[in-house]
Protein backbone atom coordinates (compact mmCIF):
# COMPACT_ATOMS: atom_id res chain seq x y z
CA UNK A 1 0.00 0.00 0.00
CA UNK A 2 2.86 2.24 0.77
CA UNK A 3 4.64 1.71 -2.79
CA UNK A 4 1.46 2.48 -4.73
CA UNK A 5 0.60 5.75 -2.48
CA UNK A 6 4.52 6.45 -3.67
CA UNK A 7 3.61 5.82 -7.16
CA UNK A 8 0.50 7.70 -7.23
CA UNK A 9 2.31 10.77 -5.76
CA UNK A 10 4.82 10.24 -8.21
CA UNK A 11 2.51 10.19 -10.95
CA UNK A 12 1.07 13.76 -9.69
CA UNK A 13 4.03 15.37 -9.35
CA UNK A 14 5.51 14.46 -12.27
CA UNK A 15 2.40 15.05 -14.42
CA UNK A 16 1.37 18.70 -12.73
CA UNK A 17 3.87 20.47 -14.87
CA UNK A 18 2.35 19.03 -17.90
CA UNK A 19 -1.17 20.75 -16.40
CA UNK A 20 0.87 24.17 -16.55
CA UNK A 21 1.88 23.58 -19.57
CA UNK A 22 -1.35 22.67 -21.49
CA UNK A 23 -3.33 24.83 -18.79
CA UNK A 24 -1.14 28.39 -20.57
CA UNK A 25 -1.77 26.89 -24.40
CA UNK A 26 -6.11 26.29 -24.31
CA UNK A 27 -5.92 29.58 -22.73
CA UNK A 28 -4.46 31.23 -25.64
CA UNK A 29 -6.40 28.98 -28.18
CA UNK A 30 -10.09 29.27 -26.33
CA UNK A 31 -9.28 33.06 -26.03
CA UNK A 32 -7.17 33.90 -29.32
CA UNK A 33 -9.76 36.43 -30.69
CA UNK A 34 -9.98 38.49 -27.54
CA UNK A 35 -5.79 38.12 -28.00
CA UNK A 36 -6.03 38.74 -31.39
CA UNK A 37 -7.90 41.98 -30.88
CA UNK A 38 -5.63 43.10 -28.24
CA UNK A 39 -2.35 42.26 -29.62
CA UNK A 40 -2.74 42.53 -33.42
CA UNK A 41 -5.47 44.61 -33.93
CA UNK A 42 -6.56 44.87 -37.72
CA UNK A 43 -9.99 46.52 -40.07
CA UNK A 44 -10.07 42.21 -41.22
CA UNK A 45 -11.00 40.33 -37.93
CA UNK A 46 -9.95 37.61 -40.20
CA UNK A 47 -6.58 38.97 -39.91
CA UNK A 48 -6.57 39.81 -36.52
CA UNK A 49 -7.61 35.75 -35.64
CA UNK A 50 -5.10 34.37 -38.40
CA UNK A 51 -2.34 36.33 -36.66
CA UNK A 52 -3.75 34.99 -33.23
CA UNK A 53 -3.33 31.85 -33.86
CA UNK A 54 0.01 32.07 -36.32
CA UNK A 55 1.14 33.34 -32.86
CA UNK A 56 -0.16 30.46 -31.11
CA UNK A 57 1.51 28.16 -33.36
CA UNK A 58 4.80 29.78 -33.47
CA UNK A 59 5.44 28.67 -30.50
CA UNK A 60 5.38 24.84 -31.54
CA UNK A 61 8.69 26.24 -34.23
CA UNK A 62 10.56 26.35 -31.16
CA UNK A 63 9.32 22.39 -29.81
CA UNK A 64 12.39 20.48 -31.73
CA UNK A 65 15.00 23.30 -31.05
CA UNK A 66 13.97 22.19 -27.37
CA UNK A 67 13.22 19.19 -28.08
CA UNK A 68 16.64 18.42 -29.02
CA UNK A 69 18.38 20.69 -26.19
CA UNK A 70 16.55 20.17 -23.04
CA UNK A 71 15.86 16.34 -23.99
CA UNK A 72 20.19 16.30 -24.48
CA UNK A 73 19.63 17.95 -21.26
CA UNK A 74 17.40 15.34 -19.12
CA UNK A 75 19.35 12.04 -20.62
CA UNK A 76 22.52 13.48 -19.37
CA UNK A 77 21.78 14.82 -16.55
CA UNK A 78 18.58 12.83 -15.18
CA UNK A 79 14.73 13.19 -15.43
CA UNK A 80 13.99 15.00 -11.93
CA UNK A 81 17.17 18.14 -13.08
CA UNK A 82 15.61 18.35 -16.46
CA UNK A 83 11.74 18.49 -15.25
CA UNK A 84 12.37 21.38 -12.74
CA UNK A 85 14.39 23.11 -15.77
CA UNK A 86 11.74 23.31 -18.07
CA UNK A 87 9.12 24.49 -15.12
CA UNK A 88 10.67 27.26 -14.19
CA UNK A 89 10.34 28.07 -18.58
CA UNK A 90 7.21 27.45 -18.65
CA UNK A 91 6.50 30.20 -15.55
CA UNK A 92 8.72 32.50 -17.79
CA UNK A 93 6.48 32.14 -20.53
CA UNK A 94 3.06 31.92 -18.62
CA UNK A 95 4.10 35.53 -16.78
CA UNK A 96 5.19 37.33 -20.22
CA UNK A 97 1.92 36.94 -21.77
CA UNK A 98 -0.07 37.72 -18.47
CA UNK A 99 1.44 40.87 -18.26
CA UNK A 100 2.14 42.69 -21.45
CA UNK A 101 0.35 45.79 -22.06
CA UNK A 102 -1.91 45.82 -25.00
CA UNK A 103 -0.75 46.89 -28.81
CA UNK A 104 -2.69 50.17 -27.88
CA UNK A 105 -0.06 51.27 -25.06
CA UNK A 106 3.00 49.52 -26.16
CA UNK A 107 2.57 49.49 -29.70
CA UNK A 108 4.32 46.77 -31.94
CA UNK A 109 6.23 46.25 -28.34
CA UNK A 110 3.74 44.44 -26.93
CA UNK A 111 2.75 41.71 -29.88
CA UNK A 112 7.07 40.94 -30.14
CA UNK A 113 6.49 40.32 -26.30
CA UNK A 114 3.93 38.56 -27.32
CA UNK A 115 5.55 36.27 -29.46
CA UNK A 116 8.72 35.90 -27.72
CA UNK A 117 6.56 34.14 -24.25
CA UNK A 118 4.97 31.69 -26.67
CA UNK A 119 8.91 30.95 -28.11
CA UNK A 120 10.10 30.69 -24.88
CA UNK A 121 7.07 28.56 -23.72
CA UNK A 122 7.66 26.24 -26.95
CA UNK A 123 10.89 25.58 -26.06
CA UNK A 124 9.97 24.43 -22.93
CA UNK A 125 7.15 22.33 -23.97
CA UNK A 126 9.08 20.36 -26.86
CA UNK A 127 10.32 18.27 -23.99
CA UNK A 128 8.53 18.45 -21.26
CA UNK A 129 5.43 16.25 -22.55
CA UNK A 130 8.80 13.74 -23.60
CA UNK A 131 10.20 13.60 -19.89
CA UNK A 132 6.92 13.37 -18.56
CA UNK A 133 6.50 10.62 -20.60
CA UNK A 134 9.61 8.74 -20.14
CA UNK A 135 9.54 9.22 -16.63
CA UNK A 136 6.55 7.55 -15.71
CA UNK A 137 7.01 4.95 -18.31
CA UNK A 138 9.86 3.94 -16.34
CA UNK A 139 8.40 4.23 -12.85
CA UNK A 140 5.82 2.46 -14.37
CA UNK A 141 4.69 -1.42 -12.62
CA UNK A 142 5.34 -4.52 -15.13
CA UNK A 143 2.56 -4.63 -17.54
CA UNK A 144 1.37 -1.24 -16.98
CA UNK A 145 3.04 0.96 -18.89
CA UNK A 146 0.33 1.71 -20.71
CA UNK A 147 -1.81 3.05 -17.94
CA UNK A 148 1.09 4.86 -16.71
CA UNK A 149 2.18 6.89 -19.48
CA UNK A 150 -2.02 7.59 -20.10
CA UNK A 151 -1.75 9.96 -17.07
CA UNK A 152 0.62 12.33 -19.29
CA UNK A 153 -1.78 13.18 -21.54
CA UNK A 154 -4.48 12.57 -18.64
CA UNK A 155 -3.13 15.92 -16.72
CA UNK A 156 -3.55 17.69 -20.18
CA UNK A 157 -7.15 17.18 -20.38
CA UNK A 158 -7.53 18.41 -16.17
CA UNK A 159 -6.36 21.53 -17.91
CA UNK A 160 -8.57 21.78 -20.28
CA UNK A 161 -11.47 21.28 -18.00
CA UNK A 162 -10.41 23.39 -15.66
CA UNK A 163 -9.75 26.34 -18.40
CA UNK A 164 -12.96 25.64 -19.63
CA UNK A 165 -14.51 26.03 -15.70
CA UNK A 166 -13.23 29.02 -16.05
CA UNK A 167 -14.55 30.66 -19.40
CA UNK A 168 -17.78 29.73 -18.33
CA UNK A 169 -17.41 31.42 -14.78
CA UNK A 170 -15.97 34.32 -16.63
CA UNK A 171 -18.71 34.05 -19.47
CA UNK A 172 -21.70 34.10 -16.40
CA UNK A 173 -20.04 37.10 -14.52
CA UNK A 174 -18.64 39.18 -17.21
CA UNK A 175 -19.90 40.79 -20.53
CA UNK A 176 -18.52 39.68 -23.94
CA UNK A 177 -16.98 43.28 -24.01
CA UNK A 178 -15.46 43.28 -20.77
CA UNK A 179 -13.73 39.60 -21.86
CA UNK A 180 -12.87 40.96 -24.68
CA UNK A 181 -10.98 43.90 -23.34
CA UNK A 182 -9.31 42.39 -19.93
CA UNK A 183 -11.34 38.99 -19.06
CA UNK A 184 -9.48 37.27 -20.83
CA UNK A 185 -6.06 37.79 -18.80
CA UNK A 186 -7.63 36.29 -15.66
CA UNK A 187 -6.95 32.76 -16.25
CA UNK A 188 -3.47 33.68 -17.62
CA UNK A 189 -3.41 35.23 -13.99
CA UNK A 190 -4.53 32.28 -12.36
CA UNK A 191 -1.51 30.27 -14.29
CA UNK A 192 0.79 32.43 -12.52
CA UNK A 193 -0.72 31.78 -9.34
CA UNK A 194 -0.89 27.88 -9.32
CA UNK A 195 3.31 28.28 -10.72
CA UNK A 196 4.39 28.14 -6.97
CA UNK A 197 2.48 25.26 -6.02
CA UNK A 198 3.49 23.12 -9.10
CA UNK A 199 6.75 23.96 -7.95
CA UNK A 200 6.74 22.88 -4.51
CA UNK A 201 5.22 19.11 -6.24
CA UNK A 202 7.97 19.04 -8.39
CA UNK A 203 10.55 19.14 -5.66
CA UNK A 204 9.09 16.01 -4.18
CA UNK A 205 10.50 13.88 -7.25
CA UNK A 206 13.00 11.34 -7.19
CA UNK A 207 15.09 9.86 -10.12
CA UNK A 208 13.86 6.64 -11.96
CA UNK A 209 15.80 3.93 -10.88
CA UNK A 210 16.33 3.20 -14.32
CA UNK A 211 18.65 6.23 -15.03
CA UNK A 212 20.14 5.77 -11.60
CA UNK A 213 20.94 2.25 -13.51
CA UNK A 214 22.62 3.42 -16.43
CA UNK A 215 26.46 2.21 -16.28
CA UNK A 216 27.54 5.68 -19.06
CA UNK A 217 25.30 8.75 -19.31
CA UNK A 218 26.07 10.09 -22.43
CA UNK A 219 27.28 13.60 -23.28
CA UNK A 220 25.35 15.94 -25.17
CA UNK A 221 27.40 15.29 -28.46
CA UNK A 222 27.02 11.81 -27.96
CA UNK A 223 23.36 12.19 -27.70
CA UNK A 224 22.93 14.30 -30.54
CA UNK A 225 24.39 11.90 -32.96
CA UNK A 226 22.71 8.76 -31.99
CA UNK A 227 19.41 10.93 -32.28
CA UNK A 228 20.77 11.38 -35.69
CA UNK A 229 21.71 7.96 -36.51
CA UNK A 230 18.11 7.46 -35.60
CA UNK A 231 16.62 9.44 -37.84
CA UNK A 232 14.11 7.18 -39.56
CA UNK A 233 12.77 6.07 -36.34
CA UNK A 234 12.22 10.04 -35.40
CA UNK A 235 10.24 10.67 -38.66
CA UNK A 236 8.37 7.50 -37.94
CA UNK A 237 7.47 8.70 -34.52
CA UNK A 238 6.81 11.97 -35.89
CA UNK A 239 4.04 10.48 -37.88
CA UNK A 240 1.82 8.64 -35.12
CA UNK A 241 2.30 11.69 -33.21
CA UNK A 242 0.45 13.80 -36.02
CA UNK A 243 -2.55 12.17 -35.54
CA UNK A 244 -2.47 12.75 -31.69
CA UNK A 245 -1.12 16.36 -32.09
CA UNK A 246 -4.15 18.00 -34.82
CA UNK A 247 -6.93 15.64 -33.39
CA UNK A 248 -6.01 16.99 -29.68
CA UNK A 249 -5.34 20.66 -30.95
CA UNK A 250 -8.87 20.55 -32.98
CA UNK A 251 -10.94 19.15 -30.11
CA UNK A 252 -9.63 21.06 -27.79
CA UNK A 253 -7.97 24.66 -28.70
CA UNK A 254 -10.09 25.61 -31.82
CA UNK A 255 -13.48 24.42 -30.61
CA UNK A 256 -14.71 27.24 -28.60
CA UNK A 257 -13.77 29.56 -32.20
CA UNK A 258 -15.04 27.37 -34.24
CA UNK A 259 -18.24 26.74 -32.14
CA UNK A 260 -18.48 30.50 -32.21
CA UNK A 261 -17.28 31.71 -35.33
CA UNK A 262 -17.88 28.94 -37.51
CA UNK A 263 -20.90 27.88 -36.22
CA UNK A 264 -22.21 30.48 -34.80
CA UNK A 265 -23.40 28.94 -31.64
CA UNK A 266 -22.79 30.69 -28.49
CA UNK A 267 -19.47 31.49 -27.09
CA UNK A 268 -20.72 29.16 -23.70
CA UNK A 269 -21.77 26.13 -26.27
CA UNK A 270 -18.10 26.08 -27.19
CA UNK A 271 -17.07 25.64 -23.38
CA UNK A 272 -19.18 23.46 -22.68
CA UNK A 273 -18.66 20.84 -24.89
CA UNK A 274 -15.21 21.45 -24.54
CA UNK A 275 -15.58 20.76 -21.00
CA UNK A 276 -17.34 17.74 -22.25
CA UNK A 277 -14.52 16.62 -24.33
CA UNK A 278 -11.97 17.02 -21.69
CA UNK A 279 -13.86 14.32 -19.31
CA UNK A 280 -14.16 12.49 -22.15
CA UNK A 281 -10.28 11.97 -22.88
CA UNK A 282 -9.81 11.98 -19.04
CA UNK A 283 -12.01 8.70 -19.10
CA UNK A 284 -10.19 7.15 -22.58
CA UNK A 285 -6.77 7.72 -22.09
CA UNK A 286 -5.95 5.05 -19.16
CA UNK A 287 -9.43 2.88 -20.39
CA UNK A 288 -7.07 2.54 -23.34
CA UNK A 289 -3.43 3.06 -22.39
CA UNK A 290 -4.27 -0.65 -20.14
CA UNK A 291 -6.23 -2.17 -22.54
CA UNK A 292 -3.24 -1.33 -24.51
CA UNK A 293 -1.12 -3.52 -22.08
CA UNK A 294 -3.50 -6.40 -22.69
CA UNK A 295 -3.92 -6.32 -26.39
CA UNK A 296 -0.97 -4.52 -28.13
CA UNK A 297 -0.49 -1.02 -29.08
CA UNK A 298 -0.51 -1.78 -33.41
CA UNK A 299 -4.35 -2.80 -33.10
CA UNK A 300 -5.89 0.32 -31.07
CA UNK A 301 -3.12 2.14 -33.17
CA UNK A 302 -4.73 0.77 -36.86
CA UNK A 303 -8.01 0.60 -35.61
CA UNK A 304 -8.34 4.36 -34.48
CA UNK A 305 -6.20 5.83 -37.65
CA UNK A 306 -8.64 4.23 -39.59
CA UNK A 307 -12.43 5.24 -38.26
CA UNK A 308 -10.36 8.61 -38.06
CA UNK A 309 -9.73 8.52 -42.12
CA UNK A 310 -12.92 6.97 -42.75
CA UNK A 311 -15.58 9.32 -40.57
CA UNK A 312 -14.14 12.56 -39.71
CA UNK A 313 -15.03 14.74 -42.91
CA UNK A 314 -18.36 13.25 -43.14
CA UNK A 315 -19.27 13.88 -39.18
CA UNK A 316 -18.04 17.36 -39.62
CA UNK A 317 -19.90 17.92 -43.19
CA UNK A 318 -23.50 16.30 -40.72
CA UNK A 319 -22.61 18.98 -38.32
CA UNK A 320 -22.54 22.00 -40.02
CA UNK A 321 -25.21 21.07 -42.38
CA UNK A 322 -28.11 22.04 -39.59
CA UNK A 323 -25.45 22.92 -36.66
CA UNK A 324 -26.40 23.04 -33.27
CA UNK A 325 -24.82 22.36 -29.77
CA UNK A 326 -26.19 18.60 -29.57
CA UNK A 327 -24.61 18.15 -32.86
CA UNK A 328 -21.17 20.00 -32.13
CA UNK A 329 -21.23 17.34 -28.77
CA UNK A 330 -21.99 14.40 -30.42
CA UNK A 331 -18.77 14.94 -33.36
CA UNK A 332 -16.77 16.06 -30.46
CA UNK A 333 -17.28 13.03 -28.08
CA UNK A 334 -16.70 10.64 -31.33
CA UNK A 335 -13.50 12.50 -31.92
CA UNK A 336 -12.55 12.08 -28.46
CA UNK A 337 -13.03 8.52 -28.08
CA UNK A 338 -10.76 8.43 -31.35
CA UNK A 339 -8.35 10.67 -29.96
CA UNK A 340 -8.17 9.11 -26.28
CA UNK A 341 -7.70 5.68 -28.15
CA UNK A 342 -5.14 6.30 -30.10
CA UNK A 343 -3.11 8.28 -27.75
CA UNK A 344 -3.26 6.08 -25.00
CA UNK A 345 -1.86 3.38 -26.88
CA UNK A 346 0.78 5.86 -29.16
CA UNK A 347 2.81 7.67 -26.26
CA UNK A 348 3.76 4.52 -24.39
CA UNK A 349 4.67 3.00 -27.90
CA UNK A 350 7.03 6.31 -28.90
CA UNK A 351 8.93 5.45 -25.32
CA UNK A 352 9.15 1.98 -26.13
CA UNK A 353 10.56 2.23 -29.28
CA UNK A 354 13.23 4.97 -28.47
CA UNK A 355 16.99 3.72 -27.48
CA UNK A 356 16.96 4.34 -23.32
CA UNK A 357 20.03 6.30 -23.96
CA UNK A 358 18.49 8.87 -25.92
CA UNK A 359 15.08 8.07 -24.72
CA UNK A 360 13.84 11.34 -24.31
CA UNK A 361 15.64 13.62 -26.65
CA UNK A 362 14.24 11.11 -29.50
CA UNK A 363 10.64 10.60 -27.91
CA UNK A 364 10.78 14.58 -27.72
CA UNK A 365 11.83 15.05 -31.63
CA UNK A 366 9.83 13.30 -33.03
CA UNK A 367 6.93 14.82 -30.98
CA UNK A 368 7.76 17.98 -31.39
CA UNK A 369 8.61 18.04 -35.45
CA UNK A 370 4.56 16.66 -35.74
CA UNK A 371 3.33 19.69 -33.03
CA UNK A 372 5.59 22.42 -35.10
CA UNK A 373 4.71 21.32 -38.60
CA UNK A 374 0.69 20.28 -37.92
CA UNK A 375 -0.68 20.20 -34.99
CA UNK A 376 0.24 23.40 -33.16
CA UNK A 377 -1.12 24.99 -36.66
CA UNK A 378 -4.31 23.07 -36.80
CA UNK A 379 -6.46 26.40 -35.70
CA UNK A 380 -4.70 28.45 -38.02
CA UNK A 381 -5.17 25.51 -40.73
CA UNK A 382 -8.92 25.01 -40.42
CA UNK A 383 -9.09 28.57 -40.45
CA UNK A 384 -7.66 29.10 -43.34
CA UNK A 385 -9.25 26.21 -45.56
CA UNK A 386 -12.68 27.35 -44.37
CA UNK A 387 -11.44 30.98 -45.48
CA UNK A 388 -10.51 29.80 -49.02
CA UNK A 389 -13.20 26.54 -49.88
CA UNK A 390 -16.11 28.60 -48.01
CA UNK A 391 -16.46 25.11 -46.90
CA UNK A 392 -17.36 25.10 -42.97
CA UNK A 393 -16.44 20.90 -43.00
CA UNK A 394 -12.76 21.50 -44.37
CA UNK A 395 -11.09 20.76 -40.95
CA UNK A 396 -12.42 17.09 -41.38
CA UNK A 397 -9.78 16.67 -44.53
CA UNK A 398 -7.18 17.67 -41.99
CA UNK A 399 -8.13 15.26 -39.40
CA UNK A 400 -8.45 12.64 -42.30
CA UNK A 401 -4.76 14.03 -43.34
CA UNK A 402 -3.04 13.52 -39.73
CA UNK A 403 -5.26 10.02 -39.44
CA UNK A 404 -3.53 9.00 -42.60
CA UNK A 405 -0.03 10.21 -41.69
CA UNK A 406 -0.79 8.23 -38.22
CA UNK A 407 -1.77 4.78 -40.28
CA UNK A 408 1.29 4.94 -42.30
CA UNK A 409 4.20 5.51 -39.05
CA UNK A 410 2.17 2.72 -37.46
CA UNK A 411 2.61 0.32 -40.79
CA UNK A 412 6.12 1.46 -41.87
CA UNK A 413 7.58 1.15 -37.75
CA UNK A 414 5.86 -2.44 -38.32
CA UNK A 415 6.01 -5.10 -35.78
CA UNK A 416 9.08 -3.21 -34.08
CA UNK A 417 9.75 -4.61 -30.55
CA UNK A 418 10.61 -2.42 -27.73
CA UNK A 419 14.40 -1.27 -27.54
CA UNK A 420 15.60 -0.89 -23.99
CA UNK A 421 19.09 -0.50 -24.73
Amino acid sequence: MTERRAKIAAVIRVASGNFLEMFDFFVFGYYAKAIGDMFFPSDDPFASLMAAFMTFGAGFLMRPLGALVLGAYIDRHGRRTGLMLTLMLMALGVLTIALVPGYESWGAAAPVIVVLGRLIQGFSAGVELGGVSVYLSEIATPGHKGFYVAWQSGSQQIAVMVVALLGVALAAYLTPAQIMAWGWRIPFFVGCLIIPFIFWLRTGLEETDEFLAQQHHPAVGEIFRSVAAHWRLVLLGGLLVTMTTVSFYFITAYTPTFGATVLHLTPLSGLIVTLCVGFSNLVWLPVMGAASDRIGRRPLLLACTVLMLLTAYPALLWLVDAPSFARLLGVELWLSFLYGSYNGAMVVYLTEIMPQAVRTAGFSVAYSLAAALFGGFTPAISTYLIHITDNRAMPGIWLGFAALCGLAGTLLLGRKRPVEA
